[in-house]
């Protein structure tokens, strides 16, 4: 049913806050479940949005709420890879992503029009949907403490003076970056200094390919202070930007020219292309498009817990890592879907409400952290002035458990890699430091299709699939005979950082607290594995300093 003429109700089962992907995919697979749920959302749709490629294996997601086909004929670019010019002066390295794996197709898409597609889809799935409808503030159960008591209700209004309340059973904080329960309530989140960046960017038509047609494409700066992307979008623009530390952003942006004044935004993102000779190349026959320079911080951030007494953070509520590798949207959705599995199972009784918020808390941080080390590591890799920050310490201090969740297939490859004498099971700086250097492998601009092809017929599909366990240098010193053989183990073993995660299956394929998703329709949920079931059980252990299963004291 359309809401467009219907008043916000005064109760629900489930309110969403947040219309954007992560809050219309949470909403779809919840009222494809059956249940009540309600999306409140700001803005009106369709909306203005900035973070326009896609990772990996959302067909999967897609499949998922019903959304596949109609995705598929809107008719957004395929994205087939992404170039990385990650040294200037060599090869960019190109990642396919459909190689062996059809379902890893993506896209570039115009933001407007999907996120209006998946929140239109999540109203057809059966969840009343209200856009230009704004969540003021939350009522909790007995006017408690937001960090232990239930959230209950929330008080909203709309651009023609209108107010009203809705009670909820459940709340999915789907807000972005506004963040209403982790920046209002919880005050939680914490910015991670080494990512406090800042992107200048705008729009471009008439323009060459790369070579790749529609495919991302990332060019590390002369300077070494950031990084460019190049995204081909549907609509025939082409959008290119600049990401760079505040700092450095700061400084340029405050520099008096020969007449006197500062820079406008439109004129220091065009200075900043002395800097990208490739992109500045790719748009030699282009056109800017007047009026659609934008700049907006870029920070990355997390927050000390992503659920609670029934309530979820999804997408950027919860966290954000950086847009190198345009994890946003998985992320947005994998939590999503998280959120839908706990809060199912947690109403039908399947599991208690405490198992099922640390479960969702748990799986959120570790998406995060992993995503992040393949971020610090790329960012390693085109030795940016940034790269001074102590990123493995940051990463450690975040929370160990999520830490030791998300590369508990790495930890032993890893650990032999030690030269510091340490014999403790636990993380070291060493090991996550040598984690960033053995990611570097995925950017190996050596490693061509007849290389993989060749080791793949010696050594078996097994040794360059992302889903294999990890071999580690040991275990590739004793299996190759040349380099070119070892360069191609490497590279695959980098890109198993991504495996478990990339796809829907690793919600059925990791279990946490002894449960996994899940994902039959009508049945979404956590459930124990059964025997027949291949599954890797991530065991929580408690922290000695705070009692948590779920760390985030630091130590």
């Amino acid at each position: 049913m359309s809401t467009a003429m219907t008043a916000v109700p005064e109760k629900t089962t489930i309110l969403v806050i947040g219309g954007g992907p992560g809050g219309s995919y949470t909403a779809a697979a919840l009222a494809r479940e059956g249940h009540e749920v309600v999306i409140l959302e700001s803005a009106k749709h369709p909306r203005y949005h900035i973070g326009e490629s896609l990772t990996a294996a959302m067909r999967t997601y897609l499949r998922f709420i019903g959304l596949e086909e109609e995705f598929v004929k809107h008719g957004f670019n395929l994205k087939q890879g992404a170039l990385f010019q990650l040294v200037q002066g060599m090869e960019a390295n190109w990642t396919d992503f459909q190689a062996r794996i059809p379902d890893y197709e993506t896209w570039n898409v115009v933001r407007s029009q999907m996120d209006e597609l998946m929140f239109r889809h999540a109203e057809k799935s059966g969840a009343k949907a209200f856009d230009e409808i704004k969540v003021d503030s939350i009522e909790f159960e007995g006017n408690g403490d937001p960090k232990t008591a239930r959230p209950i209700a929330a008080k909203w209004s709309n651009k023609k003076g209108e107010s009203g309340r809705i009670a909820f059973e459940w709340l999915v904080d789907a807000s972005g970056r506004a963040g209403v329960m982790s920046t209002q309530y919880l005050k939680n989140r914490v910015m991670r200094e080494s990512f406090r960046n800042v992107a200048v960017w705008s729009y471009w038509k008439g323009i060459r390919a790369t070579g790749r047609p529609y495919s991302f494409y990332a060019e590390v700066l002369t300077d070494k202070k950031g990084w460019a992307w190049f995204i081909p979008l549907n609509d025939g623009t082409t959008s290119v930007g600049f990401v760079t530390h505040q700092n450095t952003s700061t400084e340029r942006r405050s520099k008096v020219g020969p007449d006197g004044r500062k820079p406008t935004v439109t004129e220091h993102y065009l200075d900043m292309f002395q800097y990208a000779p490739h992109v500045k190349d790719f748009l030699k026959e282009g056109e800017m498009i007047p009026g659609t320079t934008h700049s907006a911080s870029d920070y990355s951030y997390w927050a000390g817990d992503y659920a609670g007494d029934h309530y979820r953070l999804v997408g950027d509520a919860a966290n954000f890592v950086d847009p190198f590798f345009s994890t946003g949207i998985h992320i947005s959705m994998s939590g999503g879907l998280s959120a839908a599995a706990t809060i199912c199972s947690s109403i039908r009784g399947d599991v208690d409400e405490m198992t099922a918020r640390k479960w969702h808390d748990l799986k959120v941080g570790m998406l995060h952290v992993r995503f992040l080390l393949a971020v610090m590591g790329a960012y390693r890799q085109m030795d940016l002035e940034q790269q001074n920050f102590d990123y493995a310490s940051e990463l450690l201090c975040q929370g160990r458990e999520y830490f030791n969740h998300a590369f508990i297939s790495f930890r032993k490859p890893i650990q032999e890699l030690r030269t510091s004498g340490e014999t403790t099971e636990e993380w070291t700086v060493e090991d996550v430091n040598n984690m960033m250097e053995g990611f570097g492998h995925f950017f190996d601009s050596t490693v061509d299709e007849p290389d993989v092809a060749e080791v793949m017929k010696v050594h078996g599909l097994q040794s360059i699939s992302i889903m294999a366990p990890v071999l580690g240098n040991k275990k590739i010193d004793e299996m190759a005979k040349d380099e070119m053989t070892k360069n191609v183990l490497k590279k695959f073993d980098a890109r198993k950082l991504f495996g478990p995660e990339v796809e829907i299956n690793s919600l059925k394929r990791q279990a946490l607290f002894g449960y996994i998703v899940n994902l039959e329709q009508g049945k979404l949920g956590l459930v124990k594995p059964t025997e027949g079931d291949m599954v890797v059980e991530l065991k929580a252990t408690a922290c000695d300093h705070c009692g948590s299963d779920i760390c985030h004291c630091g130590h």
